[in-house]
This record gives C-alpha cells, sequence and structure tokens, in this order.
C-alpha cells in the first residue's frame, strides 16, 4: 500500500495521516466517553475538596486531598482563579487545613494556613479588592466560613499549631454587599426542622452542625445530596451515616479531590451533543443514550443532575440538542420559567442569565423550525419576546457577560448564534455589534481569552463568529488565524476552569466538544446524525 493510500484509509477510518485520532475518530471518542462516565467529567474543586477535609476525614482518600491542597496554593497564599475567584476557594482551604492532622507534616500545614490566612486579612480588608462574583450561595459559604475559621482559631482548647498569633484577633469585615441575613434565615429553618428551598440543598453544609440529617432533605439518584460531595458529608454527619449517601461520598472521594457537583450526566449529554449537531459535525449516537436523555426531561423540565431542582437552561439546551438528533419534544414545558419578562434558570432565581434565555430561544426557534409559526403563535410571540430581552442585554462594547461562566466569549457565543436564528432585523444589528467586539479583542497569536488566550475561549469566538455568517475580509482572517491556535490536544487535557458553580469548574467533555466543533469548520450546514 502506498503512503498516499494509507494516509487516505486512516482518514476514512477517522484517524490522522501521523497516526492520531483524526477530526471524526476524535468524535467519536467523545461520544463513547459520554456512555463510558455517565456521571459526567468535571475538574476537581479546591473549595468542594477542601470541606470534604473538614468535613470527612474519615473518607478514603483524605490524605491525598490535603496533599492536592498543599500542592495547589498560589504564590499569593490564595486558593482558586483570579480576581473575586479566590476568595470562596481559599476561604474553604484555609478552614480545612486548620483541622488538619494524622500524617501531615505540621510546619507545612501551618504554613499554608499562615499564607491563607494573610491573605484573606489583605483581601477582605482592601476596599479596592476586586468584587466578588456571581457564583452560587457565595452569600451563605463567606459568611458560614469566616465564623467557622473564628472559631477554630479561638478553640478553648487552643489554636492550631503554630498559630497562636492569629487567636483574638478580630473577625475579618464580610465583604461588600453580603451579610449574614440570608444565612441566618436558613439556619432558622434548619433548627426549626423545616425544610430548606430545593435548590439550597446543593450548599447544605452552609448549616454547619445542623445540616445533618436536615428535615426534607434525602440523597437521590446515586446517594447524593443536592449534587454535592460537601452538601452530602454535611448531611450524612459520619461514616455510619445512611448508606447511599456515604456509598456516593467514598465512591467519588475515594482519589482524593472532588468535584463541585457529580453526576452531571444530564447537563454534560445535552450540552455536548447540541454544540457538536448545530456546528454540523457527523454524528453517530447511541439509542441508549438518546433515550436517557430523553427521559430526563419531566413535566417541569430536566436537572442537571440528581438532587438539582429542574431548571430552563438544561431543559431547553437538552430540547434542543433531542430536536437536532430527530427526537423533537414539545418545549411547553418551559413555559412555566417564564417570568413575562424573561425566562428565569429556576422558580426565585435571584437575577437573570443571558445564556438561559438564549437557551431558551434556541429551543424555541427548533420549534417554530418543525411545527411552523402558524402551528404554535404563542411560542412565536415568546421567542420574539426572549430575542428582544437578550439584544436589550448587549453591552455596549458588542459582547454579552453571564452568570454561568466567567468568560464574555461564552455568552457572547450563546446570544450570537441563538439571534442569528431568531433576531430579526434588531438581532442582526446586535450580530454585526458583537462580531465587531471579537475581531477586536482577538489577540496578536489568534486566541481569544479574557484574562489570557484559551482554547475554550478562542473555540467559543470561533463558533460565534463562523455562525454570524459573514463573508469580510477580517472576519476569514480572524477565523483562518482562530482555528490556527486550536491544536488536535486542544480541550484533552487540563485547562483553565471557567464555569460557575461554588467554585470554578471546567467541564471536560463540554470544552472538547466546542473546541471540535469550532476545528471542524462546517459552518452549522446540515449533516449526517444517525442514532444507533
Amino acid at each position: 500500500m502506498t503512503v498516499v493510500a494509507a494516509d487516505a484509509r486512516r482518514e476514512a477510518e477517522g484517524e490522522s495521516p501521523g497516526g492520531e485520532p483524526g477530526p471524526a475518530g476524535q468524535v467519536r471518542e467523545l461520544v463513547a466517553a459520554l456512555v463510558r462516565h455517565p456521571s459526567g467529567q468535571t475538574s476537581a474543586s479546591a473549595y468542594e475538596t477542601a470541606r470534604l477535609v473538614a468535613l470527612a476525614p474519615w473518607l478514603p482518600g483524605h490524605h491525598a486531598r490535603i496533599r492536592w491542597l498543599l500542592d495547589g496554593q498560589r504564590p499569593d497564599g490564595g486558593w482558586g482563579g483570579p480576581d473575586g475567584y479566590a476568595l470562596v476557594p481559599t476561604l474553604s482551604a484555609v478552614d480545612a487545613l486548620l483541622t488538619a492532622d494524622g500524617r501531615e507534616d505540621p510546619g507545612a500545614l501551618a504554613d499554608a494556613a499562615e499564607r491563607g490566612l494573610r491573605f484573606l486579612a489583605g483581601r477582605l480588608g482592601d476596599r479596592a479588592a476586586p468584587a466578588l462574583p456571581d457564583l452560587p450561595a457565595t452569600d451563605l459559604i463567606v459568611p458560614a466560613l469566616l465564623e467557622s475559621i473564628d472559631r477554630r482559631l479561638n478553640d478553648p482548647q487552643g489554636a492550631p499549631p503554630g498559630l497562636a498569633a492569629w487567636r483574638d484577633r478580630p473577625r475579618p469585615a464580610l465583604p461588600a454587599g453580603v451579610d449574614r441575613g440570608r444565612l441566618d434565615r436558613v439556619r432558622g429553618l434548619l433548627r426549626a426542622g423545616r425544610p430548606v428551598p430545593e435548590k439550597l440543598a446543593h450548599a447544605l453544609e452552609v448549616g454547619g452542625e445542623l445540616a445533618r440529617g436536615a428535615a426534607g432533605v434525602a440523597p437521590a439518584g446515586p446517594g447524593t445530596v443536592g449534587a454535592s460531595p460537601a452538601a452530602t458529608a454535611a448531611w450524612l454527619g459520619d461514616p455510619d451515616g445512611p448508606r447511599p449517601a456515604a456509598d456516593y461520598l467514598r465512591r467519588f472521594a475515594r482519589v482524593g479531590p472532588v468535584p463541585c457537583a457529580s453526576p452531571v450526566a444530564v447537563f454534560e449529554r445535552a450540552w455536548v451533543l447540541a454544540i457538536l449537531a448545530r456546528a454540523g459535525v457527523p454524528l453517530t449516537v447511541p439509542a441508549t443514550l438518546v433515550a436517557e436523555l430523553r427521559a430526563a426531561l419531566g413535566p417541569a423540565g430536566a436537572a442537571t443532575g440528581p438532587g438539582l431542582p429542574t431548571d430552563a437552561d438544561t431543559t431547553s439546551v437538552a430540547l434542543y440538542a433531542l430536536a437536532r438528533l430527530g427526537v423533537p419534544v414539545d418545549p411547553a414545558t418551559l413555559l412555566g420559567y417564564d417570568t413575562g419578562d424573561h425566562f428565569c434558570t429556576w422558580q426565585g432565581e435571584d437575577g437573570a442569565s443571558v445564556t438561559t434565555n438564549a437557551h431558551v430561544l434556541d429551543a424555541l426557534d427548533r420549534h417554530l423550525a418543525e411545527a411552523g409559526p402558524a402551528a404554535a403563535p404563542r411560542v412565536a410571540a415568546v421567542a420574539d419576546r426572549v430575542a428582544a430581552w437578550l439584544v436589550a442585554r448587549q453591552e455596549v462594547d458588542g459582547r454579552w457577560s453571564d452568570r454561568w461562566h466567567a468568560s464574555a466569549y461564552y455568552a457572547t457565543y450563546c446570544a450570537v448564534l441563538a439571534l442569528v436564528d431568531h433576531g430579526g432585523a434588531a438581532g442582526r444589528e446586535a450580530v454585526a455589534r458583537a462580531t465587531g467586539w471579537l475581531l477586536d479583542s482577538q489577540r496578536a497569536d489568534g486566541s481569544w481569552g479574557r484574562w489570557a488566550g484559551t482554547a475554550e475561549e478562542t473555540a467559543y469566538a470561533v463558533l460565534a463568529l463562523s455562525g454570524a455568517g459573514s463573508s469580510d475580509a477580517r472576519v476569514v482572517d480572524a477565523l483562518a488565524r482562530g482555528r490556527r491556535r486550536l491544536s488536535a490536544g486542544d480541550g484533552e487535557g487540563d485547562g483553565p476552569a471557567l464555569w460557575h458553580d461554588k467554585d470554578l469548574y471546567r467541564p471536560t467533555l463540554i470544552v472538547r466538544s466546542a473546541v471540535l466543533a469550532a476545528r471542524w469548520g462546517g459552518g452549522g450546514t446540515p449533516t449526517m446524525i444517525r442514532i444507533a
């Protein structure tokens, strides 16, 4: 066989000439990974891992978690992401290190805790410190952990080894915009034996001792409380607690560090399949995976994972993915999230999400494409209103920002694609402004990124520009330079955590799907999707 023929065979089988999987092979591997890992794959969380150190030292992997925290401390003494993203994980890590003992080096623990305390004192005492980002439960977590750290440093039995100098210091002030009011109300509910709202189960650990066996809270799915290792450990209390919860923790914690949320299969599968299908990537999807995604849609929609409330974001993306896969589902379940102005992510949401509403518009527009506006006049009217709401939320420079992701490139990508499909004249003008921002913010090396150029953000920018459909020479050049920055390995290994939960996290396969879709270059043209 000649070299040319051999290369042709490899490409036909999804393998690159160099022996690595080609784009088709990478897509097959990605879809197979959705099936192999039914809990989903997300990066480890400093916040959540530290909570297990403090709440469940009996769990397998305890010392590996401590070592992981020590190894992950930044030179400035903090943990976590840049700017205001460091506060919550640093509070959690410091509180955990104040409890650690056993085989760990006391000097190393004291040194790390000391550096962390200095970081917190400087950050909390600085009026010019970066503002806290809009992360779930921050207003509960920050006062709860400051209280816990203060209690450990001022324990009547003595401060942790090497930290006596921190006794009797005034507790640092809460950051601007944070007070104890909501935490006190949540603890009041727990103290009275009354159930907390379903969405708060994900951060049940803020209840302290009151969280143990909390009324109205029960493990779901594989035994998780609120899809959170920390919340599950707080509810369980000790290894002799209810078996499903203890088994869940042992299974997820045995290797050491843990993610913010697990399992998250519905979220992961919906996003991966929607991203790939929308970009025109040929797909063969196992019928069981499609059936499971369909089964996740109940009367109130779908939830990211067991123990979490149903939400409009996961519901919308699941609906869109299923429609793209040829299994359309009536989107009537979404209408329960309609506030009359926009769609809330869940009932009682504080604030509003651009990306949730962009995904709602995607799902509604896909339904209209199947049924026709005349067959669904109410849906058409709602879709028009959501499109107008998105246009009104565009920032002056052309970008969008959102509460579920640290990067404006993700929110802009979501809004642009939704408005391209269903935006009218105002939507086209908004897309043009977004295109200008994307062109102006591309880095000299061809990448895009908030803090530095990243494969994930570059993929979102490429997908947005490609979806906008402009043939302008600047756009063509920007796309070429952006795609050149996306190598075959981008998105496979570690990368910055940019997604919002109690801590920043990285949904591995979702990021990988965005990179593959951007490299594919199909421009969203219709393609073959096969259910096998």
